[in-house]
């Protein structure tokens, strides 16, 4: 039996699907203190409710599991979000559960850049979480990823929204340089599938991407023709749009931006660009070839 947290969001979901495509039996862990996303209609759905901070409740969730999958997030929710709480917390939490239970494999979503002595909040949070997985005793692999895209996600789509919705320009942090390597949703979970038959993968941080260096600039045009949106994309100060995403955040209700936005748009996040054909043999896609997710 599997144990997904987040199954009902972006990346759950697909994950969720793909176990239900492929006969796996799954379990996916709601917790009650936090807005869930859409179960599939259709699917025969095993549930179990609990906080990520109740013990007693995890340790019921466990019964007859063998593998977790932890991709539980609340970077969507922004300023407002309990990210230590989550990523800390959480974290030591199941694993002192799944140490209990025995569990074999523990499968955790990172991002590259994670690092405990970053300067960034997210990065920081990600690299604690890193720490105590790495020494929980439990066998895991840690997926390390760049931005993930497909239909659902808080990234494209809301970028999709900001072009929409903006009056003409489209503030950008400095010239919009940073990189990243875009990743899509189908071949991320693959992978992520892939990895339980693969006994090489056991008690490594595992850093992938796409097949491709993208500058934030470039994705922004990217999805600008896709969306067919004409906008002057115009430089600003990094720490002053950080001080205006705050605000507007604070203002707006659903801004398509938050203050975590900030922070992953601060480093470059990429690796290999041959890192997931040379370690699970298959071609990942393009960014322009994955995006009609986009056109209305």
């Amino acid at each position: 039996m599997i144990l997904v947290t987040g199954g009902t969001g972006f990346i759950g979901g697909e994950l969720v699907k793909q176990l239900q495509a492929e006969g796996k039996p799954y379990r996916l862990l709601l917790n009650p203190n936090v807005g869930q996303g859409t179960i599939p209609k259709g699917f025969d759905v095993n549930l179990a409710i609990s906080s990520l901070k109740d013990v007693r409740g995890i340790r019921a969730a466990m019964q007859g599991v063998d593998t977790i999958y932890h991709l539980a997030g609340v970077e969507r929710y922004g300023a407002q979000a309990q990210l230590e709480e989550l990523e800390v917390v959480g974290i030591e939490t199941l694993t002192q559960a799944a140490r209990e239970a025995h569990i074999q494999r523990f499968v955790y979503l990172s991002y590259l850049r994670a690092d405990r002595a970053s300067a960034y909040r997210l990065m920081q949070a990600k690299g604690i979480a890193e720490h105590v997985i790495r020494n929980s005793g439990i066998p895991y692999t840690i997926f390390r990823t760049s931005l993930i895209f497909g239909k659902g996600d808080n990234f494209t789509q809301n970028l999709a929204r900001l072009i929409r919705i903006s009056p003409g320009i489209v503030l950008i942090p400095g010239k919009g340089s940073t990189l990243f390597q875009p990743l899509w949703i189908g071949d991320l979970v693959t992978c992520m599938i892939w990895v339980l038959e693969m006994p090489e993968m056991v008690n490594q941080v595992v850093e992938i991407g796409g097949p491709e260096h993208l500058s934030f600039l470039e994705i922004l045009q990217e999805i600008m023709a896709v969306t067919g949106k004409k906008r002057k994309f115009v430089e600003f100060n990094p720490a002053q749009l950080n001080w205006l995403t705050q605000l507007l955040e604070s203002m707006v209700k659903g801004f398509p931006t938050s203050v975590f936005w900030m922070d992953y748009l601060a480093e470059d996040h990429v690796c290999d660009l041959d890192s997931i054909p040379r370690k699970f043999g298959i071609n990942p896609a393009r960014f322009h070839k994955k995006l009609d997710y986009l056109i209305n």
